[in-house]
């Protein structure tokens, strides 16, 4: 079956216009699997005081939800502009096969929505970076991880 690609991105484009309307962002986003949206998502940041409430971690949430399932192999995500490195990486964990986008982040950046800051911070040693980060109690936060290799009934993800 050909999926049309285009009708996709239309919809997330959709959704992206509607959502200023909305007093949200200018992002929007939706999942297909086996040529049926399973789900959209459009960002809620200001809406709802939630920094992580972007297009496609909505989407991935009620695709999750949908489908029963935190792994959405097999699944493609439409969202109007290149996912921002936390959007990057929750596709990555939901392991969906393909992303297909609008804008680029450069696109982004011109409209005031600029992550290229983040992506400077995350290559750069701990030590420099411009959030403080200090290693605590790491002998004692090793108990949860040993648990959890002993633990039976795990779910690896």
């Amino acid at each position: 079956m050909e999926l049309n690609h285009e009708q996709f991105m239309r919809e997330a484009i959709k959704l992206s216009v509607e959502n200023v309307d909305n007093k949200g962002g200018p992002f929007g986003a939706i999942i297909v699997k086996n040529g049926k949206v399973i789900s959209y998502g459009a960002n809620r940041v200001t809406a709802t005081n939630d920094p992580t409430a972007h297009a496609e971690i909505i989407a991935i949430r009620e695709a999750a939800k949908n489908l029963k399932n935190y792994n959405l192999s097999g699944c493609d995500i439409y969202t109007s502009c290149e996912p921002c490195p936390m959007c990057l990486a929750a596709i990555y964990w939901a392991r969906i096969d393909r992303i297909f986008y609008g804008n680029t982040k450069q696109d982004a950046k011109a409209i005031g929505f600029d992550d290229s800051f983040i992506y400077d911070e995350i290559s750069l040693p701990i030590e420099m970076r411009k959030v403080k980060t200090k290693q605590l109690l790491r002998d004692e936060a090793q108990k949860g991880f040993k648990k959890w290799e002993k633990f039976e009934g795990r779910v690896d993800y």
